[in-house]
């Protein structure tokens, strides 16, 4: 029998629910079991449960038969539970380090009490971490064990399960079991507090509790679920008469929530205000105790209850937002005459209707047609050519859209008609910030590749990457998408949280790496052709990362060296991030050929032999062609200082590392570069990174988003897939062919 059976209840909290479970599982104090309960969530949860579950064998899986909600996988988790005492944890709730330890060590010193109410921290999902308000009341002196009689205060500790430790001798003999609803807390908690006869407190922050932000507003039927769970409370209390003396006190705190939760305009539709406000008249009659005054500070709020006073607060509401719109019209004079038109422009567009056979796509705020947007382009046209399309970019990059495409330029009335119009939008980016997206219209969010870096709100704890990053106008732009395309569940669960909102994931592959299993050997001869690479050279394509700790880019590999080192069979492709601010070599010589203008990186990718990169995505695509991956590390400490990473790319690197030039130039004259071990390394890194991209994925969202098809086309197995092969590989004369794996690869690659 353990000490502790912490539940853990999931619904659609794949992007937390892992740190959920390492927090329980990582504890000091071992003597537990973690029941996770899979609420029939429709993402990753019951398979990162089963994950759990076979490698610890203290985690106990539970599968429910559908979505019941959070009171019955609660209930459905403590029916299995066999320790002394149970904690609950929502799914992308965490324990502090060592709060079990704490927990038990204070459940000893208090003589095993029915209740134990520990601290807690709201883990708001932008601004860190902030204790409770009602910290306080779990500070005061006294006796310990004790009833609520004497510390009358812990009703105002939030009515919640996962703030408290419960005997589960104590549970079962009273019968208490969670409701369904979505106020499942409330006909739980203040029953255990009132029935409990013996209470202790725990002056610790034991749970950090998330506030998500939501994307969509809640049903407004799960606000309305408040009157039926308070009624569940006052029917407890009246069915023993020994707690009549708690009803005042409980009937303030309802009359509290339901002014809470009806001045709260954001999450409360306005449509379903008048009904609930009547609806709290109703029980604040119901359940009003005579003889008992109300405190001054409550008497606003319970008269709004009490008499249902909606016209005046709705007059207040339209007095104060008439106010804040006076500043608009000022804000608009100021504007030229030009920027006016357009916005009359754009105003009018709006009021058109929709265009359900256009589609509008961007990449990288205005470049060239390329990356998952322009393979989705292609898609578009290929499996709903009905649908005609349009590509925003700045007139430099025209040249680089199909002729089949219509052409876009940032502002212009045009591009407003297009924006307000088009039923599609797709883009790796937000679109501009003044976008209004109309109902109907479908935005597609494609990003630019698998984040290793630290991306979105991760950066506000880091200012030097973050730079001038506007949070709120990122969040913005994320209440917008309707659906984000995943080349990975990794790259799922982190846009998830570092990006919250309400769009659906499309985890169908990387669009922009189809053409790595449809292209051809002789597609590649004629890349390396047009880019100037001899004929049977080994090409390396360069490709290294932004700084965001330096003022100035610039490489610190000498590629001309690193060509002398390695023969005249070597040649280097070298690219430079787009922040870089011009090429990697200025003027480009010898067997280094720059790369940096060039529109299409999967054209680089397919021309090349190997990569050669530092902490750039590129890896994870170029993985999908199953060539051999370097990486040169040589600021390793620098970086993750300044910007961070995901994972440690020495524990799961997709080949051989090198930490300095030398280290570098020494993997691919020994040829460990396309050895054995690397080969095993770049084959786990593909099987977890790679395993949607079978050529399709862009067939796949078209198939979802437009043509609405359930029947998508099935991922290609990576055992079944044909990479193609690289130029060099195909040379039956290439001396590298036969170049045997040394025994000292792993001391060069550094991974385990």
């Amino acid at each position: 029998m353990p000490r502790f059976s912490v539940i853990v209840p999931a619904y659609k909290v794949q992007a937390y629910l892992p740190a959920c479970l390492e927090s329980v599982l990582s504890q000091s104090y071992e003597d537990l079991e973690l029941i996770a309960v899979d609420d029939r969530s429709p993402d990753a949860c019951g398979e990162l449960i089963d994950e759990y579950a076979a490698r610890d064998p203290r985690v106990k899986a539970v599968r429910l038969a559908r979505n019941s909600g959070l009171g019955p996988a609660r209930a459905a988790g403590t029916a299995g539970a066999s320790g002394d005492y149970l904690l609950f944890l929502d799914g992308d709730d965490t324990l502090t380090p060592h709060a079990l330890r704490a927990i038990a060590d204070r459940l000893k010193e208090t003589g095993e009490p029915d209740v134990l109410v520990h601290g807690h921290a709201l883990a708001h999902w932008s601004d860190g971490t902030v204790p409770d308000a009602s910290a306080g009341r779990l500070t005061e002196q006294g006796p310990a064990p004790f009833r609520l009689e004497d510390r009358p205060g812990l009703l105002r500790v939030p009515p919640v399960a996962w703030n408290k430790a419960y005997r589960r001798e104590f549970v079962e003999r009273e019968g208490f079991v969670f409701p369904a609803g979505h106020h499942t807390d409330l006909p739980w908690t203040y029953p255990v507090l009132m029935a409990a006869e013996s209470i202790a407190t725990l002056d610790r922050v034991c749970v950090h509790h998330r506030r998500r932000r939501r994307g969509e507003p809640r049903d407004a039927a799960d606000h309305f679920d408040v009157f039926e769970q308070y009624d569940r409370v006052f029917a407890y209390v009246d069915s023993r008469p020994e707690l009549a003396q708690w009803r005042p006190a409980l009937f303030r705190r309802m009359v509290d929530h339901l002014s809470a939760v009806f001045t709260d305009r954001e999450s409360l539709p306005r449509s379903s205000r008048r009904e609930f406000l009547r609806r709290a008249r109703d029980h604040y009659r119901a359940h009003r105790t005579p003889g008992h005054p109300v405190p001054a500070r409550s008497r606003l709020r319970h008269a709004v209850i009490r008499l249902g006073l909606y016209r005046t607060q709705r007059l207040a509401e339209l007095a104060r937002r008439s106010v804040r719109g006076t500043a608009r019209p000022l804000v608009r004079l100021a504007t030229s005459l030009h920027a006016a038109a357009l916005r009359l422009h754009y105003r009018v567009q709006l009021r058109l209707p929709l265009r359900a056979d256009r589609a509008v796509f961007a990449a990288y705020g205005g470049r060239g047609h390329g990356c998952n947007p322009g393979a989705l382009e292609e898609a578009f046209r290929t499996f709903a050519p009905h649908i005609r399309t349009a590509w925003i970019a700045h007139p430099e990059h025209h040249h680089t859209i199909p002729t089949a495409t219509r052409r876009l330029r940032p502002g212009t009335a045009a591009y407003w008609t297009a924006l307000a119009r088009s039923k599609y939008l797709v883009n790796n980016t937000d679109f501009d910030r003044r976008l209004v997206k109309r109902p109907g219209q479908v935005l597609v969010q494609t990003q630019h590749g698998t984040p290793l870096k630290h991306m979105g709100l991760d950066l506000k704890e880091r200012p030097a990457a973050a730079g001038d990053l506007d949070f709120d106008a990122m969040l913005r732009g994320v209440d917008q998408w309707d659906y984000l395309v995943s080349p990975n569940r990794h790259t799922t669960l982190t846009w998830e949280r570092v990006y919250p909102g309400g769009y659906t994931a499309l985890p169908y592959g990387s669009p922009r790496n189809d053409v790595f299993q449809r292209a051809t050997s002789e597609d590649v001869r004629r890349l390396r052709e047009s880019l100037g690479i001899p004929a049977g050279s080994v090409a390396i394509l360069y490709a290294p990362t932004y700084r965001d700790y330096r003022r100035t880019q610039h490489t610190t590999l000498d590629l001309d060296r690193l060509l002398r080192r390695l023969g005249p069979r070597f040649v280097v492709l070298a690219r430079a991030h787009h922040r870089h601010g011009g090429p990697l070599v200025s003027p480009a010589t010898g067997r280094v050929i720059d790369v940096t203008d060039h529109p299409s990186v999967e054209s680089l990718c397919l021309a090349s032999d190997a990569l050669v990169t530092d902490y750039s995505s590129l890896m994870f695509d170029y993985a999908g062609l199953d060539r051999p991956i370097v990486i040169h590390a040589d600021d390793r400490d620098a970086y993750e200082a300044a910007r961070g990473t995901y994972f440690d790319l020495r524990s799961f690197a997709p080949g051989a590392i090198a930490r300095s030039e030398d280290e570098l130039i020494d993997i691919f004259a020994t040829g460990h570069w396309r050895g054995s071990r690397s080969a095993q390394l770049r084959s786990a890194f593909r099987e977890r990174f790679c395993p949607y991209d079978d050529g399709r994925a862009a067939e796949r969202v078209v198939g979802h988003v437009v043509l609405g098809e359930t029947g998508l086309p099935p991922v290609i197995p990576l055992a079944d897939r044909h990479p193609v092969p690289s130029a060099a590989a195909a040379l039956d004369r290439s001396p590298l062919a036969t170049v045997p794996d040394p025994a000292t690869d792993a001391s060069v690659t550094e991974t385990p």
